[in-house]
């Protein structure tokens, strides 16, 4: 039931339920419904990028990843969420956003049938099931199922603490550690104890404090069986 105001578009558009893809590559063997679509592809192949940047001279396949990379240099952000005012640099981006207030989430895992809001995420909890860890180390034999895993393990080995106390200068390898540690100068503490008044700076904290309450011990010594909530005080018996 839709509509156009040319015929061709119609008749590109019809490709798209009959499944036909006239346009093959004659480098590989994928198939394409638009000849402009096959032209960018090509790309691919020669290496070419026509779209260059001229404030940093980075060069692009796409005029339109030309033109959310320049964002980047104007600071635009074109699209904005009405629920709570955040902006956007990319559509993409964007929608994902919706969806932390929609609470929708369409991509689900065939092994455990755990949603995610993402494709990408949904790609990365895969790999606990498969046990695929395609990010390796070239500086030691570890593998990683994630990018970002890889990326703050190599800061083991260059020592690099990108994140730095603007109080004290101290610098941390994560930005999730300086936050955390950005609470002993505020005194924020974000996470308190459902059962009791006590409240905590890091979610770690809490959830160690939570067995206090619980009973749970789950750090037992193999020599004795006694049971420890702490894995510090396993340690130090």
């Amino acid at each position: 039931g839709k509509y156009f105001n040319v015929k061709s578009n119609l008749v590109k558009h019809q490709k798209i339920h009959t499944g036909e893809k006239p346009f093959p590559c004659p480098d590989c063997e994928k198939c394409f419904i638009r000849k402009e679509h096959l032209d960018l592809h090509l790309r691919t192949h020669t290496g070419e990028k026509p779209y260059s940047c001229p404030e940093c001279e980075k060069c692009f396949t796409r005029k339109s990843s030309l033109v959310k990379h320049q964002r980047i240099h104007t600071g635009e952000k074109p699209f904005s969420c009405t629920e709570c005012g955040k902006c956007f640099t990319q559509k993409s981006s964007f929608v994902t956003h919706l969806r932390t207030h929609t609470g929708e989430k369409p991509y689900s895992c065939p092994e455990c049938e755990k949603c995610f809001t993402q494709k990408s995420s949904l790609n990365e909890h895969q790999r606990n099931h498969t046990g695929e860890k395609p990010f390796s180390c070239p500086e030691c034999e570890k593998c990683f199922n994630q990018k970002k895993h890889l990326d703050l393990h190599l800061r083991t080995h260059t020592g690099e603490k990108p994140y730095s106390c603007p109080e004290c200068e101290k610098c941390f390898t994560q930005k999730s550690s300086l936050n955390e540690h950005q609470r002993n100068h505020t005194g924020e503490k974000p996470f308190p104890c459902p059962e009791c008044e006590k409240c905590f700076n890091q979610k770690a904290l809490l959830d160690l404090h939570l067995r206090t309450h619980r009973g749970e011990k789950p750090y037992s010594c193999p020599e004795c069986e006694k049971c420890f909530s702490d894995k510090s005080n396993l340690v130090k018996h």
